[in-house]
């Protein structure tokens, strides 16, 4: 199917993309990998009048790794988070999570700054930032600032950035040696959009009992949600069989899930408290 047509510009400073996307009344799209956009302009989800290209932006690459966190600039690939073997140590739970995104043909082209832009429930960036407490840079006309994560998804495809605003980079706090971590996803077959999926982490004191636990689901709700009932039952406990079930049980219990063409409500539910449980012997383990 072919695009609809629009204006192009490919701007070589952030100051002057902001100011395209400011002049254009709420009518421009900025675009990084293009591996959702794309399509949306195919099937004429989207109609902007002008594309603002963002690759010949430097300040938008790079992987930075300090003793605060990760900070990924909003150009960075799947591929370049792949690739990194800092990550390995850094941010694993990242890595594992990225592992999952779509097919190598798009892990080649997309971006972070793009999946978190486009906001699909079932994204594994989303899910990873919301997880991890991120913080999410942006800019726009009015200047530089900060979202957090449990901010920033308000919906489908829906997010707290202005039409003049474009992602600058993504900061993960720091992770500790030790930290005990898991993900696991569910698709109909590898590279699909997960049916859900869920990531973990918790901390241990010298006692060996989890705190800090950060429960994390996508693909079963408009947005990408943090369990805090299920972090209640993992906190201040020794990881074992027993309080891995129960925090199946109460992932389960804590979502909603809606019926639709790929699965019903019922099944959701229970799979995320599979994959949850998974995640938990993973991290255990």
């Amino acid at each position: 199917m072919k695009l609809p047509p629009f204006d192009y510009a490919c701007p070589t400073t952030l100051p002057e993309a902001v100011q395209l996307l400011a002049t254009s009344n709420g009518d421009a799209k900025a675009i990084a990998g293009g591996q959702s956009l794309v399509p949306m302009l195919a099937f004429r989800l989207a109609q902007p009048s002008l594309l603002v290209d963002l690759r010949k932006l430097p300040d938008l690459r790079g992987i930075r790794i300090s003793a605060k966190g990760v900070t990924l600039g909003a150009m960075v690939r799947w591929r370049d988070i792949e690739d990194d073997e800092r990550l390995d140590t850094a941010h694993p739970l990242l890595k594992a999570a990225i592992a999952h995104v779509a097919h190598y043909q798009v892990r080649n082209r997309g971006t972070v700054g793009g999946s978190l832009a486009h906001a699909d429930p079932a994204a594994e960036m989303p899910g990873i930032a919301m997880t991890c407490d991120a913080e999410i840079a942006v800019v726009g006309k009015s200047g530089a600032h900060v979202i957090q994560a449990a901010d920033f998804f308000q919906g489908a495809l829906t997010t707290a950035l202005t039409p003049d605003e474009i992602i600058v980079e993504i900061r993960l706090p720091a992770w500790p040696a030790g930290r005990r971590w898991g993900f696991e996803e569910f698709a109909r077959r590898r590279g699909d959009f997960a049916m859900a999926a869920a990531a973990v982490f918790y901390d241990q004191d010298a006692n060996g009992k989890a705190h800090n636990a950060h429960v994390g689901v996508i693909g079963v709700a408009d947005r990408p949600l943090r369990l805090p009932a299920v972090e209640d039952v993992l906190n201040g406990r020794a990881i074992d069989a027993t309080i891995i079930a129960k925090a199946e049980a109460a992932a389960s219990a804590a979502v909603d899930p809606q019926d639709d063409i790929h699965a019903s409500a019922a099944y959701r539910r229970a799979l995320v408290g599979t994959l949850v449980e998974r995640a938990l012997k993973r991290a255990a383990a």
